[in-house]
């Protein structure tokens, strides 16, 4: 019984590590400049005393069949939520949208993880009101009561707050954003809709990889693009390369950057993917691709609406997307890798913002790796607004 005491112990300390770290990042990072920001996080913190709970009181039973179900339903609980807590440092990373949970798709995996918690813990409480020695139905009946309580306590205290701080920020007077439009009574088109490229616009593309848990360095992009025409310089401090890169196209001349050259005249053809945000639209966010992308809801990135979308993506579909990936992992073959990609599409129908990652393999990349990760971020600001091309200077 002591092993068995140990092992539920265990699972409810991995418990309260995940929901600590979820209580911790929307309390520490989540700061859309909300009137209670500060109170979504500490309600957030709800689920914490529900996993300590289930640390002190955890739900033994004796049974062949019943304690191998309350193993399943902690580890449950756990596997809902690490996608779910790298979704939302996703959604953190991506320039603090202000929505936490913008759809029921997104809501969903919380809702399951914390009704699994609840379980995990009601029924270990049952056990310690009722006794070892009650009726396993009758602890069973007060269990699931007790984690139904739980569950719509602490989901109604994060939910309430939540959205009472986002329909005070939607009721908020935002005159302009960078990202777009800012009319609060306009829908964003739908993922599988129109998808447009600004005009113009001002870019930043932040590639990062890592291998086997280690970086092995990232690229900073940054430029600006005028219909076809383009120019951007990309810092690469990464374990292949140090030093600038660039591309530029201005009507039928174009010019390379590297770091032991400088800038030169180039072909035309050696720079036709680098319209950085038309190239990823084309590449990977074609109608075909979106026709089955996954709708996440309706969020406000720094005041403008956009409704975010999510595809999944394979990685020679990355590469084309993003031709710069060369720098960090070089030319090795990205066919088995896989990932997703979310996007973020505004009020004037345009791409503003894209978030993502691949993995595979990364024996190609480093001898004796296992597994390699590489994340992409990419911004399109002030779109539509005029900017003037100059040709790089020697």
């Amino acid at each position: 019984m002591r092993v068995r005491t140990l092992e539920l112990r265990l699972i409810g300390v991995a418990l309260v590590a995940c929901w600590t770290l979820t209580a911790g990042l929307v309390l520490l990072a989540y700061r859309p400049g909300g009137p209670i920001d500060f109170v979504v996080g500490l309600v957030a913190a709800g689920p914490i005393a529900i996993s300590v709970a289930a640390v002190a009181w955890p739900p033994v039973t004796h049974g062949d069949r019943s304690f191998p179900a309350m193993i399943w339903l902690g580890l449950g609980a756990i596997l809902f939520l690490i996608p779910s807590i790298t979704g939302i440092v996703d959604q953190l990373r991506a320039l603090g949208s202000q929505t936490l949970l913008p759809s029921p798709e997104s809501a969903y995996p919380w809702l399951l993880a914390l009704l699994g918690t609840s379980l995990f813990c009601g029924f270990g409480l049952a056990r310690r009101l009722l006794g070892e020695t009650a009726m396993r139905r009758r602890r069973l009946f007060r269990g699931v009561a007790i984690a139904l309580g739980l569950t719509l306590l602490s989901g109604s205290l994060f939910s309430a707050a939540a959205i009472a701080n986002e329909l005070a920020l939607r009721g908020a007077i935002s005159v302009a954003s960078r990202f777009g439009p800012t009319d609060p009574g306009r829908q964003p088109r739908l993922c599988d809709g129109p998808l447009d490229v600004g005009r113009t616009g001002r870019i930043t593309l932040r590639l990062g990889g890592r291998v086997d848990g280690r970086s092995i360095g990232a690229i900073d992009l940054s430029g600006q693009r005028v219909e076809h025409d383009f120019r951007w310089l990309a810092y690469a401090a990464t374990d292949r390369h140090l030093g600038q890169f660039g591309w530029a196209r201005i009507g039928p001349l174009a010019w390379e950057r590297t770091p032991d050259v400088g800038w030169r005249r180039t072909e035309p053809g050696r720079v036709v993917a680098g319209a950085v945000d038309a190239q990823v639209v084309a590449a990977a966010l074609d109608p075909g691709i979106r026709a089955t992308a996954e709708d996440r809801g309706i969020e406000v990135i720094e005041g403008a609406r956009a409704r975010r979308c999510r595809i999944t993506i394979d990685g020679a579909t990355f590469r084309s997307a993003f031709p710069q990936i060369r720098w960090l992992v070089g030319e090795v073959e990205l066919d088995q890798w896989r990932g997703q990609l979310d996007f973020w599409v505004f009020l004037d129908g345009q791409l503003g913002l894209l978030v993502g990652s691949v993995q595979g393999q990364a024996a190609a990349i480093q001898p004796e790796a296992l597994l390699a990760t590489v994340d992409v971020r990419l911004t399109v600001t002030e779109r539509g607004r005029d900017f003037v091309l100059y040709p790089p200077a020697r």
